[in-house]
């Protein structure tokens, strides 16, 4: 059974360039439909192929974002096609974004008055040219032609950085759609979609979590000679990691509180202007779990020992 499903995944139909068409070509013909179903003479129906475009590219960079996590968690067949074909599931959601792109274009080129006064937001602005430009550099340093012109730390870099500024930009917008505007601005209501992309991608990063904890935790039982964590250690790693999972699903009851706190200082109110996710709101549950995780997998042989990279 295992050999057929191994000859299955490496049928070149669902491999590489084969399943980026199998993906792309589906995305580009609803793309297509709904643009064809929408009056984009004019500027609401133009934002509304912004935003409809986009969520069929974002369940690929949260597949992008989980491959190697699910390798090391379940190693076997499948994990290894997927993080075999990540490349290609990247390049998806690029060809998703493109599409979303040229939507932007003309509503910021034909429509200028009715972005800048409906649209435009400077912090919102930065984020999406950067995520931008991390994905143009991505997708030429996917290739031969654009690694060979980078050196090593550089090609980390762009990948490694894309990787997570683009999980984080739709991720944060979705922690807002329900956590935030229906409680504070009273003037939106979250929709099926806000709560599916915000909770994959919640999972996606809390798997890169689990694997990180997998790979610790491997280090330190490989010399049983040195210590592991101590107990205040181990149940403070645990208790955060509850702490962590229960406020992922609770962000309007902390959200207003924490978010002052963080604020308060000069310096933090004037970067939450212009500096991309500050204060980090909608990722201080995955950063509790992350503190968490590395209490509970603390220990000297650790030090000095790096865990592989993902």
């Amino acid at each position: 059974m295992n050999i057929e499903l191994a000859q299955i995944f490496k049928h070149k139909a669902i491999n590489t360039w084969g399943l980026l068409l199998v993906f792309a070509v589906p995305m580009c013909i609803f793309n297509y439909l709904a643009m064809t179903d929408t009056d984009i003479s004019s500027p609401e129906g133009v934002s509304h192929m912004i935003g409809y475009s986009v969520r069929w590219a974002v369940p690929f960079i949260y597949l992008v974002v989980a491959a190697s996590s699910v390798k090391v968690l379940f190693p076997g067949v499948f994990s290894s096609w997927w993080m075999r074909n990540r490349k290609y599931i990247g390049l998806v959601f690029a060809v998703g974004m493109a599409w979303q792109a040229a939507f932007i274009f003309i509503l910021s080129t034909f429509y200028r008055d009715y972005y800048f006064s409906e649209v435009y937001y400077f912090r919102d602005e930065v984020e999406g040219s950067v995520g931008y430009i991390f994905l143009v550099a991505m997708v030429i340093t996917s290739f031969q032609f654009g690694r060979k012109r980078v050196n090593q730390a550089q090609w980390k870099l762009i990948q490694k950085g894309g990787i997570y500024f683009l999980w984080a930009y739709p991720f944060s917008v979705y922690w807002w759609n329900l956590f935030y505007y229906p409680y504070v601005e009273s003037y939106s209501t979250a929709e099926l979609h806000d709560y599916m992309f915000y909770w994959a991608g919640f999972l996606a990063f809390l798997l890169r979590i689990a694997a990180w904890g997998k790979i610790r935790n491997k280090a330190l039982k490989k010399n049983n000679q040195l210590e592991s964590p101590s107990g205040l250690e181990l149940c403070l790693g645990v208790g955060l990691i509850l702490l962590g999972l229960v406020a992922s699903a609770t962000g309007n009851y902390w959200f207003d509180s924490v978010s002052s706190l963080a604020s308060f200082p000069a310096w933090s109110a004037e970067m939450a202007l212009w500096l991309p996710f500050w204060p980090l709101e909608p990722f201080m549950p995955l950063i509790t779990i992350g503190v968490g995780v590395y209490l509970a997998t603390k220990g000297r042989s650790l030090r000095g020992t790096e865990a592989t990279e993902m």
